[in-house]
């Protein structure tokens, strides 16, 4: 039997060597019609350099979005006189109207907000929206996967009532009494198109990887300042790990697929795995441990290897791999 050390320093290595041998298995995959749908609001700056800061961070948003595989016409950015409430209720209808149960719907707000002890508002050009009646209009999206990016100041004031079962909330301030002009956003937008936020090498980052990274260079920037740090961030949801929210290299390159997204979604579900296995040692004996792991393992490169045949198939780039998901030749 290999000593612990050793298997536990090569499970890089093992992961690259089981690609090589991993046998292609079946997979289900997300309808083709699945489509990821992408709506920024930039709200009121009150200053002109909080006004042009939140629209370069809504245009980088929104161009992080179509390099994740949402179509042109699948991402919307309303800001300044733009993102007044009849503007924001209309595009939200609209949303409400065209997305499918199978679709990803991720909305991201800028800006500044309030908290008055019971109601937080989102500040816009003309009357306020409050967090009940954002509420209320998230609550009508069909889609099964929503991932809600509150960074605004006073936005922790909305998690627990905006959170649910299908939905992913992040929040620039873990309460509504952190009032102050928030940090987040900037170092969100930065996880968009850092290969440091990808932790698992895999070009791709999820909203996890995301808030991890801006969250630690919130932290970061606070203690560079030697400044007392006036926001925490706060992430409800389960699925986090697997909602991607930007691909870097080459899968930047990659037209939207749902083959391709499920498999990926899937790849983030089987690191938890790993994650879960890797937890448990200290109550396995040392074989069940390694046969556990081993187990994950090639699950995980399989996957692997299904992923490189879709990407080459994408990219027309040859490959000596078939794509699982073509029917075979008879």
């Amino acid at each position: 039997m290999v000593a612990a050390p050793e298997v536990e320093n090569a499970v890089t290595v093992m992961r690259a060597l089981l690609v090589t041998l991993a046998l292609v298995t079946s997979l289900a995959v997300a309808p083709a019609h699945a489509a990821l749908r992408v709506l920024v609001i930039s709200g009121l700056g009150g200053e002109p350099e909080y006004e042009k800061r939140f629209q370069q961070q809504a245009d980088a948003i929104a161009k992080a979005a179509a390099r994740s595989g949402a179509t042109k016409d699948n991402v919307l950015v309303l800001s300044g006189e733009g993102a007044k409430r009849d503007a924001i209720e209309r595009e939200f209808n609209s949303l409400i109207g065209k997305t499918a149960r199978e679709d990803q719907v991720a909305i991201v707000l800028l800006g500044h907000g309030t908290f008055d002890g019971e109601e937080y508002r989102f500040n816009i050009p003309g009357p306020d929206l409050t967090g009940g009646e954002i509420l209320a209009l998230l609550n009508r999206i069909p889609a099964t996967q929503q991932l809600i990016v509150n960074a605004t100041s006073s936005s922790g004031s909305v998690v627990e009532s905006w959170k649910r079962a299908n939905r992913i909330v992040i929040t620039a301030t873990k309460s509504g009494n952190e009032r102050n002009a928030t940090r987040f956003a900037q170092y969100w937008i930065e996880a968009l198109t850092s290969s440091e936020a990808d932790r698992d090498k895999n070009e791709t980052v999820t909203a996890a990887e995301a808030y991890d990274y801006a969250m630690r260079r919130v932290a970061d920037a606070f203690k560079a300042d030697a400044s007392l740090a006036t926001e925490h961030s706060r992430m409800e949801g389960g699925n986090a790990a697997s909602f991607v929210v930007a691909r870097l290299g080459s899968s930047a390159v990659l037209p939207d697929d749902a083959a391709l997204n499920a498999m990926v979604s899937e790849q983030a579900g089987i690191e938890q795995q790993i994650e879960a296995v890797k937890a448990r040692k200290a109550s396995l004996d040392s074989k069940q441990y390694y046969d556990e792991l081993e187990k994950v393992l090639i699950t995980m490169a399989q996957l692997d290897r299904r992923i490189e045949a879709r990407k080459a198939i994408l990219l027309g780039t040859p490959t000596t791999a078939r794509d699982p998901n073509e029917p075979k030749k008879r």
